[in-house]
């Protein structure tokens, strides 16, 4: 069972889709890069990260600091962040 919360588009042929699943009563969020093929529907690749409800206060704890590096390193600027949200 899952189900797609959101989709961003990675580029041209790839879309980013973060959903909620569940697998033999485990219950996790599933961050997956699903690739686009013409007259077909989007597939799932290898490429992904799944985690499990228990970590995710851990998981963006971990994304605040790496948005922090990103901004101490010149590559976000805070301002456009702010605007965003």
């Amino acid at each position: 069972m899952s189900k797609t919360v959101c989709e961003l588009p990675k580029n041209s042929q790839e879309d980013f889709r973060f959903s909620l699943g569940e697998y033999k009563g485990h219950r996790f969020i599933d961050m997956r890069v699903y690739a686009k093929e013409e007259g077909k529907d989007p597939a799932p690749t290898k490429k992904g990260l799944t985690v499990s409800p228990a970590l995710w206060a851990q998981f963006r704890a971990a994304l605040d600091q790496v948005e922090a590096a990103m901004i101490q390193e010149g590559w976000l600027d805070k301002a456009d962040l702010e605007a965003q949200g």
